[in-house]
């Protein structure tokens, strides 16, 4: 059982707000009756109908995608660019990229028809942990690696402490292996990142999403998330904890 503005603003017919005021004008029925409380909730067997015209209600589900370099992270591209959704031709649902990577960056990412999901995953306040594989240009040296632990100064304000660890270097190439991790998901941050401490990224690939990793796929494929892990997504972002 969801509460009706839920489904109604899962269904894409108007923002939660707005579901709650379509609900209080009596907009909207529910299996016939005329519905006016915000409190009400209604199970996956009930029609529901706003101004005459029933919703359609999608089954909710999430995917891991591995997207390759060159991908738009977006469900429509006004270039005509290959985007995410692209890889998905089989799937009904109108899912949607979960946060974004960036065009030249491949890797983990989660897709959804799940607004509440979406956002549980992305928002702040739940600190989610992304963690990327950088190449970097130039050896990074072990003072630098600590001001990305402690934070860099970007332009839209002071990164928060990132977690750090020198994979390898190649001293012939001249380039070292990071990985990092952050909680926080500003634009074309980790680049900015390595950018600020003078070592440009030249390739990019985020490689876990919290405790999901790329195992088992190459780049292009994807595989639906089980319940469980669903589940412990849902309970890492609300306490912290996978329990």
């Amino acid at each position: 059982m969801e509460r009706l503005q839920k489904v109604i603003a899962q269904a894409g017919i108007a923002s939660r707000r707005k579901a709650e005021q379509l609900i209080q004008e009596g907009k909207v029925t529910v299996n016939g009756k005329t519905i006016t409380e915000l409190g009400t909730k209604v199970g996956v067997n009930d029609e529901v109908e706003v101004e005459g015209v029933p919703i359609e209600r999608e089954r909710k589900v999430y995917y891991l995608f591995y997207k390759p370099r060159g991908i738009i992270s977006a469900v429509t591209d006004d270039k005509g660019r290959k985007t995410v959704t692209d890889f998905f031709p089989g799937v009904e649902e109108r899912i949607f990229p979960v946060g974004r990577l960036d065009y030249d960056t491949s890797g983990l990412l989660l897709l959804t028809n799940d607004g509440e999901f979406a956002n549980l995953m992305t928002h702040p306040r739940y600190e989610m942990d992304k963690t990327y594989i950088v190449k970097t240009e130039g050896i990074v040296q072990r003072h630098m690696l600590k001001r990305l632990m402690t934070g860099i100064k970007l332009e839209d304000g002071k990164t928060a402490p990132a977690k750090v660890k020198e994979l390898s270097i190649d001293k012939k190439k001249n380039r070292s292996l990071i990985e990092i991790t952050i909680h926080e998901g500003r634009n074309r941050q980790v680049r900015r990142m390595f950018e600020a401490i003078g070592h440009p990224v030249q390739k990019l690939r985020r490689d876990r999403f919290a405790h999901l990793t790329l195992q088992g796929l190459n780049a292009g494929e994807y595989r639906e998330l089980t319940a469980h892990e669903v589940k412990q997504l849902r309970t890492l972002a609300e306490t912290g904890s996978l329990r």
